[in-house]
């Protein structure tokens, strides 16, 4: 049997210039962390030779592999030439709430075939492999910053090229300040989960046709940047300004990203002591990230009754695996 534990991500600034529609011409770059929340994937060798068996929300059995229905399942497994085995998935966070669940399911299943075929990859290509996977073979509408915080883990800053090569900075706060960094943080879930893929192929077109997002993600990225510069010299209290700004400049990005019920939320959270915050992932529901000094963070609960507070930790260590008997 083998067990790999990949992260989910929590991306602070730059979202969206990751997607090849705008890097290309401009370049793009993202601050995001990795956090105690996981998805879990595990192999073992089938019980009936010739038949495979995959259990994730549904369970299939099939003799074929390209007759799988789960498309990340099918041409993984298809691109390591790998059958009679049985996997499964779970997660301690559903999936299309803004964590970048599906690349890091992706990043997780290319590690636990390799792992499987004994080769030896590394995190650069964990995360190259998992983007041509996703973006190239099955065409998601999705940009690169997923992966990368997968594979990596950490709180990075992330550089998305013209060439399409990712440059990946860490961000070296004291152990102090990164501890104070996540402890202003407070993290609700709305109930709501929607599809990504929708939202962001509105706002590729709109990137295709310069409707004033490319302008718009342009300011993005140059926030991005200071925010970088920012966090270099240790200045975390910029967090709360960078969230506001980009999520004000996020919004205009695509319709659906934001909604009435979502500008109430996040008006309330304001008023009750948040210094910013944003909708993670690419809009349209899943989780509101705030940073406020913890002494605020009972009042912006109070004042978000009908949403649940999550508790998480920054994790530094990326796609992993935990337990591997294939070792003969």
């Amino acid at each position: 049997m083998i067990i790999t534990r990949t992260p989910l991500r929590i991306s602070f600034s730059g979202g969206g210039s990751d997607l090849p529609s705008f890097y290309r011409k401009h370049g793009g770059c993202v601050v995001s962390t990795t956090i105690d929340k996981y998805i879990y994937l595990t192999l073992q060798d089938s019980f009936t030779p010739g038949i495979s068996t995959i259990k994730y929300s549904k369970v299939e059995s099939f003799e074929s592999v390209d007759k799988i229905n789960h498309p990340i399942f099918r041409e993984c497994m298809l691109g390591f030439d790998v059958d009679s085995l049985e996997m499964s998935s779970m997660a301690d966070i559903p999936a299309g709430t803004g964590l970048g669940s599906s690349s890091s399911f992706t990043v997780g299943l290319i590690n636990l075939m390799s792992q499987y075929k004994k080769l030896n990859y590394g995190k650069e290509s964990l995360a190259r492999k998992a983007c041509d996977l996703e973006i190239n073979k099955l065409g998601e509408p999705i940009g690169k910053q997923d992966q990368y915080a997968a594979a990596y883990g950490g709180l990075n800053y992330y550089k998305f090229n013209q060439d399409d090569t990712v440059d990946v900075i860490p961000v070296n706060l004291s152990t102090e300040k990164k501890k104070k960094l996540n402890d202003n943080m407070i993290l609700m879930y709305t109930g709501i989960i929607r599809s990504a893929s929708d939202i962001l192929v509105k706002q590729d077109s709109n990137i295709e046709k310069g409707t004033g997002a490319d302008k718009n993600l342009l300011e993005m990225c140059d926030l991005t940047d200071n925010f970088f510069k920012d966090l270099k010299k240790g200045n975390i209290s910029a967090m709360g300004d960078i969230l506001d700004k980009g999520w004000n400049l996020k919004k205009t990005l695509a319709e659906g990203i934001s909604s009435n019920e979502i500008d109430r939320a996040y008006k309330a959270a304001i008023d009750a002591g948040a210094e910013g915050g944003k909708l993670l992932g690419a809009g349209g529901g899943g989780f509101l990230l705030f940073y406020a000094d913890n002494e605020f963070h009972d009042e912006i609960e109070k004042s978000l009754p009908e949403y649940r507070r999550i508790p998480f930790r920054f994790d530094g260590t990326g796609s992993a695996t935990i337990y591997n008997d294939n070792t003969k």
